[in-house]
C-alpha cells in the first residue's frame, strides 16, 4: 500500500469515528456566523489569500471550502436571507420576485427579447429565489465537462448533507405524477436526485416544514476564523498589475464600495497560488470582465473603458432555457406545492408542475392576491401598448386581479422547459455602472429545434391534463384550447400576441415564452476560460459559476452550480493534503467547529 492509499484509509477512520459522535445535524434557526459583516465595518485595507466577487450558488461552497486551508474574503453586494419570511417560506415563493424595491432580493431585468427575467441581489444567490427543485446533471454531462466523476458525486453528496431533501407527495403532485407516466413518460423511478429518463421525483432545498435551505447554508462548513463575508459590498474595480518580463495581467485586489458609498480595498497576500475568484453568475461575472477591461475592444471602448485584454467572446453564446406554461384551474382544493415531480423526456422537454395558495400571498397587513410569477406583479402588462405599460396599468391589473373569486386561484401550472438550448445570444454594457443591469439577448426559438421541442413538450403537457390520473383536478367543460387562451391572456412577457395561439402550437410557444431562470453562458470553458476555469489571458484570476457553462445541466441548474464551487476547490486548487483526502471521501473536515 503506497503512502497516498494508506493516508486515505487512515483519515477515513478517524473521521468516521468523529463525525459518529458529532454529526451532520444542522439546525434550522438562524446560522450564527460571526464571519458575516456589513461592508461598512470593514478596514480601509485587508490581505487575503483568496478573493471571492459574488456570494451566490458557486461562491457560498466555494468560500466554505476554501477557508479550511486559507484565509478567504467573500463580498457580496446583497443581504443576508436569514429572517427574510419571502426567501425562507415556500407559501411566500413569488413575493421576492414581486418585489422591484431596491433593496430586494431580486433585480429585475427585461432581456431583449421581451421577457421579464430576475437576477438574485442576496447572499445564497438564486437558489434564495428558486422553486426549489434539486437534481443532479446527467452522467453524459459531467464525462462532457471533462469533470472527475468520483470528485463530482463526493460533491454533490457534501451539498445535500446540508440543503436537499427528499419532498412529501400530496395529492395533486401525485395526480401530476401518474398523468405522466399515463402520457407515455416512462418509467416511473420514484425518488431520486439523479437525472434518468421517464418520470421521478426530484429533490428540494425546502425541507418538510416549508423552510427553504440555500446556498448560504453551506457556509455551515466553513472555518469561521478563516473567512470573512462581507454583505452589502458592491465590486467597484478588480486590480492588476503587469511585472516586466510578463506581459499577462495579473489581478491582485480589489475595491469594493459599502452601503455607505465608501470604498475599501482588499488584496491578494503574496503567494504564487493566491487567486481572485469571479462568482457573480451569468449576467453578473461576464459584466465585471467586461467593466474592469476584459472583452470585446471595441465595444469597451465605445464606452470609455480601458481595453486590459481584447476577449470577444466575453458576454458571447448566453442562453437561457424558455419556459412555456398551461394554467389548470381545480374544482378541488389543491396542496401548495413547488416542483416535486420531473418529466424527462426523449426529444428533449422536462415537464413539472406547480400549484396551490402561494398564488394568493400574505403581506404585512393586508392580502395580496396574485399569480405568482405569472403576474403583473412580476410581469407586465403585454396586451397594451408599450407606452401604456405604466405603474398605473400594472396597478388596475392587480386590482382586478383582487376581486377575482378564490376559485379563480384554485388550480396550478404545468411547465415544460427545453433541454440546452440551441439557440444562444449575447450580453452588452449599457453603461460604466456595476449596478445597473447589462443589456441581454437570448434569441428564443432562434433555432428551430428548440421551437419543436416546445411544441412536443406542450403536447405531452395536454396529454398529462386529460389523463384518467388528473381527470378530478381539472373542469371537464373547460377544454384544453380554452385552457391555452387562458394561459395567453396571462401578463407574462412583453412581447405581442397573435389570434392563433390556441390553435398554432408553434405560435403558442413563442408568444407565452418566460424564462426558467436558468440562464447561463457568458463566459464559457474554451471560449472565455480555459478547463480549469482560469481566465485566458491573464493570471490569478477564475470564473466559478453557471456563466462558465455551454448548457444548462438537468433540469435545474443549482445542484450543479453548488456542486462546482466544492469540485473545482477539491480539482484544481492547491488544498492540504489533509483536507484533499477529506473532500476524496466526500467529508467535511472539522466541520462539527461549526
Amino acid at each position: 500500500m503506497d503512502f497516498l492509499s494508506w493516508w486515505r484509509l487512515l483519515s477515513l477512520w478517524c473521521l468516521t469515528g468523529l463525525l459518529f459522535f458529532h454529526g451532520f445535524c444542522y439546525s434550522q434557526q438562524v446560522p450564527n456566523y460571526t464571519f458575516v459583516h456589513e461592508a461598512r465595518g470593514a478596514p480601509p485595507v485587508s490581505y487575503y489569500d483568496y478573493i471571492i466577487i459574488g456570494g451566490g450558488t458557486a461562491g457560498c461552497p466555494l468560500a466554505a471550502t476554501l477557508s479550511r486551508d486559507f484565509d478567504v474574503l467573500l463580498i457580496e453586494r446583497g443581504g443576508s436571507p436569514y429572517g427574510d419570511q419571502n426567501i425562507t417560506n415556500l407559501d411566500s415563493f413569488g413575493n421576492s420576485l414581486a418585489d422591484t424595491s431596491p433593496t430586494s432580493a431580486s433585480q429585475r431585468f427585461i432581456s431583449e427579447d421581451g421577457v421579464i427575467n430576475a437576477r438574485a441581489r442576496v447572499l445564497g444567490g438564486g437558489s434564495c429565489l428558486n422553486a426549489g427543485f434539486y437534481t443532479r446533471a446527467s452522467p453524459k454531462y459531467v464525462a462532457d465537462a471533462g469533470w472527475d466523476g468520483t470528485l463530482v458525486n463526493a460533491s454533490y453528496e457534501w451539498v445535500e448533507r446540508a440543503v436537499a431533501f427528499e419532498p412529501r407527495l400530496r395529492q395533486w403532485q401525485s395526480a401530476v405524477r401518474d398523468g405522466l407516466v399515463e402520457a407515455g413518460v416512462v418509467p416511473n423511478n420514484g425518488f431520486t436526485y439523479d437525472h434518468v429518463y421517464g418520470t421521478k421525483v426530484g429533490g428540494s432545498i425546502f425541507d418538510r416544514n416549508g423552510h427553504r435551505h440555500t446556498a448560504a447554508d453551506l457556509l455551515r462548513y466553513a472555518d469561521p476564523k478563516r473567512l470573512t463575508v462581507l454583505l452589502h459590498a458592491t465590486l467597484h474595480q478588480i486590480l492588476f498589475t503587469t511585472n516586466k518580463g510578463k506581459p499577462r495581467p495579473k489581478a491582485n485586489g480589489v475595491v469594493f464600495q459599502d452601503s455607505a458609498g465608501v470604498r475599501h480595498r482588499a488584496y491578494l497576500k503574496s503567494g504564487s497560488e493566491n487567486e481572485i475568484i469571479l462568482s457573480a453568475g451569468a449576467l453578473g461575472s461576464p459584466q465585471i470582465l467586461m467593466l474592469n477591461g476584459i472583452g470585446p475592444a471595441q465595444h469597451l471602448r465605445s464606452l470609455g473603458i480601458h481595453v486590459l485584454v481584447h476577449q470577444p467572446m466575453v458576454g458571447q453564446g448566453i442562453s437561457d432555457n424558455p419556459m412555456n406554461a398551461i394554467y389548470v384551474p381545480s374544482p378541488l382544493p389543491v396542496e401548495n406545492s413547488l416542483v416535486q415531480i420531473v418529466g424527462i423526456t426523449r426529444f428533449g422537454s422536462f415537464i413539472e408542475a406547480i400549484s396551490g395558495n402561494n398564488f394568493i400571498a400574505a403581506t404585512t397587513g393586508t392580502t395580496r392576491r396574485d399569480f405568482g410569477m405569472f403576474s403583473p406583479q412580476t410581469g407586465q402588462l403585454s396586451i397594451v401598448p408599450p407606452k401604456q405599460r405604466t405603474p398605473e396599468a400594472i396597478a388596475q391589473a392587480v386590482e382586478m386581479m383582487r376581486r377575482l373569486d378564490d376559485a379563480a386561484f384554485q388550480g396550478g401550472f404545468f411547465v415544460e422547459k427545453i433541454i440546452g438550448p440551441l439557440s444562444t445570444g449575447h450580453l452588452a454594457l449599457r453603461n460604466r455602472d456595476p449596478t445597473d443591469n447589462p443589456s441581454v439577448t437570448f434569441n428564443y426559438f432562434a433555432e428551430p429545434e428548440d421551437l419543436r421541442r416546445c411544441v412536443e413538450g406542450i403536447r405531452t403537457i395536454e396529454r398529462v391534463i386529460e389523463s384518467r390520473a388528473f381527470s378530478r383536478f381539472r373542469f371537464p367543460f373547460i377544454s384544453i384550447g380554452e385552457l391555452k387562451n387562458i394561459t395567453a391572456n396571462f401578463p407574462v412577457n412583453l412581447r405581442p400576441r397573435h389570434g392563433n395561439d390556441s390553435t398554432s402550437l408553434e405560435q403558442y410557444c413563442k408568444d407565452t415564452v418566460m424564462t426558467i431562470w436558468h440562464y447561463h453562458g457568458g463566459c464559457q470553458v474554451g471560449r472565455v476560460v480555459d478547463k480549469e476555469y482560469r481566465v485566458i489571458g491573464v493570471d490569478a484570476l477564475r470564473v466559478v459559476d453557471g456563466s462558465t457553462f455551454n448548457y444548462s445541466p438537468g433540469t435545474n441548474p443549482q445542484a450543479t452550480v453548488m456542486m462546482l464551487g466544492r469540485y473545482v476547490c477539491v480539482a484544481f486548487l492547491e488544498l492540504s493534503l489533509f483536507v484533499f483526502v477529506c473532500l476524496f471521501f466526500g467529508f467535511d473536515c472539522l466541520g462539527w467547529v461549526v
